[in-house]
Order: C-alpha cells, then sequence, then structure tokens
C-alpha cells in the first residue's frame, strides 16, 4: 500500500532530527511540532528545512521547534504518533523543558502557560463586546427604525453577563490555572480565586467608585474583592500550590483529602487577602499607570515603538508579557489599544513575506513565502518570520519597518479593540464599534510598507545564489 504524503513527511522528519531514538517526546501548537530531541548534534538543520512543507525549524523553550502552518502541523503530528514515538499535550512536554534557559526566560514561560489557556475566554468576551458595540450602533438601528432608547433592558442585561462574567471571576480563572501549572490541585486554586471575589467582600469596582468601603482589618489594612484583578491570583495561586505539595507530604495519607485542602484554602485565604492582595494590588496600580502612560505618548511614539519592535520581542518568547497588560486594561477600560498596534506589526511581516513570493523565481521559496504571508494575515507570523523572513533577514527588518509606520498610525488614530488575542483579518471583528474602516487603512499602510520596501531594497534572488555558493 502506498503511502501518504503527510506519512513520508513524518517519516522524513524523524530521520533528519536523528532518528527515533533520538526523539524523546513529541507536541503540538497551532502552528508547531515541538520536539524534545536527545541529543543536538545528531539533527541535520538542512535536511529538516529541505523537507516539504516544512516552514522553518529552531530552538526555542529547551524544544526543537518545526514550523509546519495550522492544520497541517495536527496531520503530521498523528503520523509521527502512529510510528510509536511518545505524544504528550504542549504544557507536559513544556514542563520537561521547563530546566532550561535562565531564570527569567523560566518565568516568562510560566506566566505565557498560565495565561495562555484563559485567553479563549477573554477572545469570546472580546467578540461579544463587539457584537454589543455593533447592535447598538444609531446608523444600524436607523436601518430597522430603531434608537439606542428602544433597546429593551433585558436584552441589555442578557449582553452585560455575556461581556462580564468572565471579569468578574477573573481571579478564579488565573488562580485555577496558575495551581495547574506548579503543581497544584486546580480545583482549590478555583476556589481560592472565587473567595478572592466573594460577595461578602466589597466589590472592589464600588470601592473604588465610592459605593463601598473597604473593610479595615487591624484598623489599617484594607480588606475587599479583587474583581477583575490578576496578580494577587496569580501569586496567590504559585504559593497556594506550593503551600499543598508541602502539606501533602506531611499529613497521613488517611487523612489527606481532608486536612490538606482545608490547610491550604484556610492559609492562603487569610494571606491573599491581609498580604498579597494589598500589596499586589498596589503594584498592580503603578503598572497601570505606567501602561496607560506610554500609550498616551504623544505624536504616535508609543505605536511607532511598538509597532517595530513586538515582532522581534515575539522571537525572544517573552511577548506574553503582553498578556497581563491587555487582560488589565480590558477590565479597566473595556477597551485594548495594544491589539492594533501589534496587528500592524504581524500584518507587515505577512506583507514582507508576500514580496519575496512574488518576486522569486524559486518554486520552492514561492511555494513556501506565500502560504506564509496568508498564515500571518489570519494572525499567525511563525511560517512568515522563520521559514522566510528572518532566513534573509532584510525582509524582517522591513516587515519591522512596515509594522512601526502602523503602528505611528494605529496610535495617531487611537484604536481600541474590544478584546484580545485575535489579529489582522480575524481581529475585524473587535472593532465593529465603527472603527473598522481605520483598523483596515493601518494594516494595509502596514502591508504596503513593508512589501514596498521588501520588493525594492529587502530581497532578490542573487540571495539565493550566495547562499548556495555559500553552502558549495
Amino acid at each position: 500500500m502506498e503511502k501518504s504524503e503527510n506519512r513520508l513527511i513524518a517519516e522524513q522528519i524523524v530521520e533528519a532530527i536523528g532518528g527515533e531514538e533520538n526523539i524523546e517526546s513529541i507536541a503540538h501548537c497551532a502552528t508547531r511540532l515541538r520536539l524534545m530531541v536527545s541529543d543536538r548534534e545528531k539533527v541535520n538543520q538542512e535536511r529538516v528545512e529541505s523537507i516539504d512543507k516544512v516552514k522553518g525549524a529552531f530552538y526555542n523553550s529547551g524544544q526543537y521547534q518545526v514550523i509546519l502552518g495550522t492544520g497541517t502541523v495536527n496531520r503530521i503530528y498523528e503520523e509521527m504518533t502512529s510510528l510509536g514515538l511518545e505524544g504528550k499535550t504542549k504544557s507536559e512536554q513544556a514542563k520537561g523543558a521547563a530546566k532550561s534557559g535562565n531564570a527569567f526566560q523560566r518565568a516568562i514561560r510560566s506566566f505565557g502557560d498560565v495565561f495562555v489557556p484563559i485567553i479563549p475566554a477573554l477572545v469570546a468576551t472580546g467578540l461579544f463586546m463587539g457584537l454589543r458595540g455593533l447592535v447598538m450602533q444609531e446608523k444600524l438601528l436607523a436601518l430597522f427604525g430603531l434608537t439606542p432608547g428602544d433597546i429593551s433592558d433585558h436584552f441589555i442585561l442578557f449582553t452585560q453577563v455575556l461581556t462580564d462574567t468572565a471579569f468578574i471571576f477573573l481571579p478564579a480563572l488565573v488562580a485555577w490555572s496558575t495551581f495547574r501549572v506548579f503543581g497544584g490541585s486546580p480545583i482549590i486554586g478555583l476556589i481560592l480565586g472565587l473567595m478572592l471575589v466573594s460577595p461578602a467582600l466589597p466589590n472592589a469596582w464600588d470601592v473604588a467608585a465610592g459605593k463601598a468601603e473597604a473593610i479595615r482589618f487591624l484598623g489599617f489594612i484594607p480588606v475587599v474583592g479583587y474583581q477583575g484583578s490578576v496578580l494577587p491570583a496569580f501569586i496567590a495561586g504559585i504559593l497556594g500550590a506550593k503551600l499543598e505539595r508541602v502539606i501533602r507530604k506531611r499529613v497521613p495519607e488517611a487523612l489527606d483529602l481532608i486536612l490538606t485542602p482545608f490547610l491550604t484554602l484556610l492559609v492562603m485565604i487569610v494571606f491573599a487577602l491581609l498580604v498579597i492582595g494589598p500589596i499586589l494590588h498596589s503594584l498592580e496600580e503603578v503598572i497601570m499607570n505606567a501602561t496607560v502612560s506610554i500609550l498616551q505618548w504623544p505624536f504616535g511614539i508609543s505605536g511607532l515603538l511598538i509597532g517595530f519592535f513586538q515582532q522581534i520581542i515575539v522571537i525572544t518568547g517573552v511577548h506574553h508579557i503582553f498578556n497581563l497588560l491587555e487582560i488589565q486594561l480590558l477590565e479597566r477600560f473595556g477597551n485594548n489599544p495594544f491589539n492594533a498596534i501589534i496587528t500592524c506589526a504581524i500584518a507587515a511581516q505577512g506583507g514582507a513575506a508576500l514580496a519575496v513570493g512574488l518576486k522569486t523565481k524559486s518554486k520552492n521559496l514561492k511555494a513556501l513565502a506565500l502560504p506564509s504571508s496568508l498564515s500571518a494575515f489570519l494572525g499567525i507570523t511563525e511560517p512568515a518570520i522563520f521559514g522566510v523572513n528572518l532566513r534573509y533577514m532584510k525582509p524582517f527588518v522591513m516587515g519591522l519597518i512596515g509594522g512601526g509606520a502602523g503602528g505611528f498610525l494605529a496610535s495617531l488614530f487611537g484604536l481600541k479593540a474590544t478584546g484580545m488575542a485575535i489579529t489582522a483579518i480575524p481581529g475585524t471583528l473587535l472593532y465593529l464599534n465603527g472603527q473598522l474602516p481605520l483598523y483596515l487603512l493601518v494594516n494595509l499602510v502596514s502591508i504596503a510598507v513593508a512589501f514596498a520596501l521588501t520588493w525594492m531594497f529587502g530581497f532578490s534572488d542573487a540571495v539565493l545564489d550566495k547562499k548556495r555558493s555559500a553552502k558549495e
């Protein structure tokens, strides 16, 4: 029986990486195959990159990552597991790579592992906000002979359930995910997070609005609920997970079910409300004020800088820090200025890859660059960056310039998304509240600048000839 194309590709990847004995485990994300290898010296980098459908390969976070693209990676992964290789979830494999890299890299990786699983809930919330903004527009309502005053209060209440729930219980989501990542029982983390937003506590938003007063424990420690807060739940989750493990080692097995959750929750809620919460809530305010201040820099400077450097930050792997800032902006203001700027950076890399794909006469490079540019326009830049732009460097730089140009305009126009985590073409759903034309404009500018600069100065097939000569 003839082997399928994906089966052959899977076998070629395994062979190029040094055979099955050199692969400890495999996992995958949206675009990349992630492999833990025993001996890096056995990996034939050039051979891996020459395999059909492979858009690039590199080491990151202690893993050898092969870029295959959305959809394709799932099929290749299935073929590799059918060969007998051990498949693991992304989070399980991340634990195996957790000891690699320096302390800062490990901290950022853990930060990302905590917040990435929460993002789908926030994506849905952002889309609900966008749809509500669309439905509530006066021009749209006028088409049906209605005004905003004609909207039912029950409908407004229903939309509030859709848009407010995730942020009201955000500490519960954060504590749950943090316990999961740091080796605790997720259900205990969930309960701890829910305790932080208990209705028995003064509501944080009401306290901030002057409608309620914080409870003063011992006369000077303010105790409130932590609706919408991230840092208190994050740190409480880390300490709580470690405390649970310490307690579990010391209590008799017969009493573990009773004592471990009881003592963990008792100690942590007291510590969270009286120590962690008041301190980190103040720190959160400092971070938020600094973020807002930077985003308000005049003349589009913030957009220019963020738009230029964002994809460089992505390469370093520390871009998950933006998650915290975006979540806080959405919780506080109901909008997210970062999204439009980041989208411009992403779209620009797609524009640069598109220029390479259209200009080159190499069939292999064209087959790689054109699909990679489409992937970037859908919000996933890894194939374009690692498969094309970084490989020839100048297209990547031209993409950075395009991202800076688009980010500059996004900042000048004051574009603000209703959500996070979806960008480029799918991101249009976050700008249905009257901002869509400007959102499309800044993205087109980013693509056009990156495309034009790459076409004129960033790439020619002479680069391919030089690379071939260097190999020979």
